[in-house]
């Protein structure tokens, strides 16, 4: 088995975990972040999978939960703009609802 596409794959989710520290301020770049280690997950879920009966159905199962990921992120970025103006997510806080 090769290593790299592994390792590659797990580049990837450790990015996007670190963009998501770093770009913690907009919360249009904390979903793009999201979709990446989702990317990145769904790359290691096939490559880990690929000699496995259970690989297509476990596929599906994770992009059905990363577009519901993606559509609930979009709503309360529209919701977000629509209220505030602003994408920020420091305006998202517990003391001002």
């Amino acid at each position: 088995m090769n290593l790299m596409p592994l390792n590659l794959g797990l580049m990837v989710v450790c990015l996007s975990i670190l963009t998501l520290v770093i770009q913690r301020m907009h919360f249009m770049m904390a979903l793009l972040s999201l979709e990446a280690m989702m990317l990145g997950l769904f790359f290691l879920l096939g490559q880990l999978l690929y000699y496995s009966a259970m690989e297509i159905y476990l596929s599906f199962i994770l992009l059905t939960f990363s577009a519901c990921e993606a559509c609930l992120g979009l709503a309360l970025l529209v919701s977000l703009a629509r209220m505030f103006g602003k994408d920020y997510l420091s305006i998202i806080s517990l003391h001002k609802c």
